[in-house]
């Protein structure tokens, strides 16, 4: 098959209803935070936690290179061939199957793996941000793996990047990679206006680093954390007055209240006459409301 017509085959913006891979969802979200931590144990700290997030790639979601001694190390889960691959840059390899099976059972495969390729680290077994945390070890309640379902969520994964990256083009300043936030299960991409923000109340270390600046943010989750949906959201912080009541586009999308943030679901774009154009009319759109509340300097942070 070539290329082209490879890529025509597989179908973009693809159905994601939560209740229909809930399970597989959660599952996977304790799986990448045992991976992402090993990221976070192997490297250096970098502002706002870029040294943490997982990053989209051409069959799933990886860590990128780690230096491990005198080797490099990467890792990958695998939504096609449904594997998780670890890789040596000195050519030692090894694979797990994703497939129905107890997050402990998982976790116990992959510290056996680890070992076998000598690396060395030290994780902690705790999951962080979900309710009533289950040690990594010990959890034989999260144990489903819907093939179908995992590959779907990383296209739209593939498809929300694609279209992040195009709405990064015209900002000058300060922006993060697009990076997918195993904490929070969630792919992101945040601009900074180059100020400092105020402490926020009551944050702990983790929220004083990530908002220690003054940030708009845009991102994709699939509806956990209780919210049950697929979306799109947006959110500035600190929160600029006036937010709540501001105009955006597409008419589809609009404040939510509970979450104080901008939201549009992803059921509704994917009913768009072209969900590209749409989200990135909600991307602009939204950032260009909480720039001008906030009263970021726009004429030198954006390209014209």
């Amino acid at each position: 098959m070539t290329v082209s017509a490879q890529s025509a085959s597989i179908a973009q913006w693809p159905a994601l209803p939560w209740n229909e891979w809930a399970e597989t969802a959660d599952t996977l979200h304790m799986w990448t935070q045992i991976v992402g931590k090993t990221r976070l144990a192997l490297t250096p700290l970098q502002n706002h936690w870029w040294n943490v997030p997982l990053y989209v790639t051409a069959h799933g979601l990886g860590t990128s290179s780690i230096s491990c001694g005198n080797d490099v190390l990467d890792i990958e889960f695998n939504f096609i061939a449904h594997e998780l691959n670890l890789r040596l840059g000195s050519g030692a390899t090894r694979s797990i199957a994703l497939r129905p099976q107890t997050v402990a059972e998982f976790y116990r495969q992959y510290l056996a793996c680890l070992g076998s390729l000598g690396v060395s680290v030290k994780i902690n077994p705790m999951p962080v941000e979900v309710p009533n945390p289950i040690r990594f070890d010990a959890d034989t309640v999260h144990k489903s793996y819907d093939a179908e379902y995992a590959h779907r969520f990383w296209r739209v994964l593939v498809d929300a990047e694609r279209v992040f990256r195009k709405f990064g083009t015209d900002f000058l300043g300060k922006i993060s990679p697009i990076h997918f936030f195993w904490g929070s299960f969630d792919l992101a991409v945040t601009r900074f206006s180059g100020r400092p923000a105020p402490p926020r109340d009551g944050a702990d270390s983790i929220q004083r680093e990530a908002y220690s600046h003054e940030v708009i943010s845009a991102g994709f989750w699939p509806g956990n954390g209780g919210y049950g949906a697929a979306a799109f959201y947006a959110y500035a912080a600190p929160v600029p007055k006036g937010l709540a009541d501001a105009s955006i586009r597409p008419t589809a999308a609009g404040w939510d209240k509970a979450l104080g943030e901008f939201i549009f679901k992803y059921d509704s774009l994917r009913t768009q006459p072209s969900p590209d154009d749409a989200l990135l009319e909600f991307l602009q759109s939204t950032y260009a409301v909480a720039a001008d509340l906030a009263k970021w300097d726009r004429a030198t942070l954006e390209r014209h």
